[in-house]
């Protein structure tokens, strides 16, 4: 069992571990002995990562009750499943209805706005890596309605070359450099499913990302602009000579969420950005104008584009 530095997020990889409930803590047992317990008041998400883990629904229940996620990972860490709350904000029925009578319109417009983010972001992980970055500033700034240009995709043929190197290829099936992308990635999904549930929305009902097998389509969209967060610790870890998911490479990457970001109201660690973004995405469906709110990026003034200006972006 791992635990992030702030004991939000539970990663059971161990084989044979049974998961319960015993009053207020999630308690860990092999063969009826229990070797751990953690506060649920603790818990920000479970990760189960071994798949001869089991639980209770007793657990379940009382996770779901909290608003934290139970994550269920298939094949090198990427996420498979995930149980979540069907109840629990005060507005959630409004709220729900506003989600699914959003308009086509409505929708292409906050997409645009998730993928000018994550541009502005990838742009921002390649300034930290000393690159120059002008174009995905201007990418960033000619995002459309509904991206139909697929700047996402441009972005993103230059983003992976530059930032891995040219024989990277993002492969979710792949080992090394990929496991370590997925493990990171399924934090930030879980993390991204607690944020959307809290505000009172269904993570099944997405913006863009639509797919019969997929039951969090729009976890999947609010977190593209937090993934290069997790590739730049990603890259971290391949240059300090970690190539595979470890231990220490696990707490690592969940302790992403405790990154402290740039925000109008001053910093705030990733995990309260997420909880922003996904109530002002509630507040955009009520309200039918897309008003996202996401951290702001700020780019070192010789990286931000080959004139050399203040690369501060909302």
């Amino acid at each position: 069992m791992s635990l992030s530095p702030l004991g939000r997020i539970v990663e059971i990889a161990e084989a044979g571990r049974h998961l319960a409930k015993d009053r207020g803590f999630l308690t860990v047992s092999v063969k009826g002995e229990e070797i751990g317990r953690v506060p649920l008041d603790d818990l920000g998400a479970v990760m189960a990562t071994s798949v001869a883990t089991t639980t209770s629904c007793t657990l379940l229940a009382e996770l779901a009750e909290r608003g934290v996620p139970f994550v269920l990972c298939g094949r090198n860490y990427a996420p498979a499943a995930l149980v979540w709350p069907v109840t629990g904000h005060h507005a959630q029925q409004r709220r729900m209805e506003a989600q699914l009578d959003a308009t086509r319109a409505l929708r292409k417009r906050l997409w645009a706005q998730i993928v000018a983010a994550k541009v502005r972001r990838q742009g921002w992980a390649l300034a930290s890596d000393g690159h120059r970055v002008g174009a995905f500033s201007r990418l960033a700034k000619a995002v459309k309605s509904g991206d139909p240009d697929n700047i996402e995709a441009q972005a993103a043929r230059r983003y992976w070359p530059l930032l891995m190197g040219d024989g990277f290829r993002r492969d979710v099936a792949a080992d090394g450099v990929n496991a370590l992308l997925n493990y990171g990635y399924s934090v930030v999904r879980g993390a991204t499913a607690r944020a959307i549930v809290a505000a009172g929305l269904h993570p099944g009902l997405g913006i863009f990302h639509r797919h019969p097998h997929n039951t969090m389509p729009l976890a999947d969209d609010l977190m593209e602009p937090f993934r290069p967060l997790v590739d730049v610790t990603v890259l971290a870890l391949l240059r300090s000579g970690t190539t595979q998911v470890t231990p220490d490479a696990k707490r690592t990457l969940a302790a992403v969420l405790l990154i402290e970001e740039a925000t109008h109201s001053g910093r705030t660690p990733v995990s309260t950005c997420m909880i922003r973004l996904a109530a002002s995405l509630a507040d955009s469906f009520l309200n039918g104008e897309p008003a996202l709110e996401f951290p702001r990026v700020v780019l070192p003034r010789d990286v931000s584009d080959g004139r050399g200006e203040d690369g501060t972006v909302p």
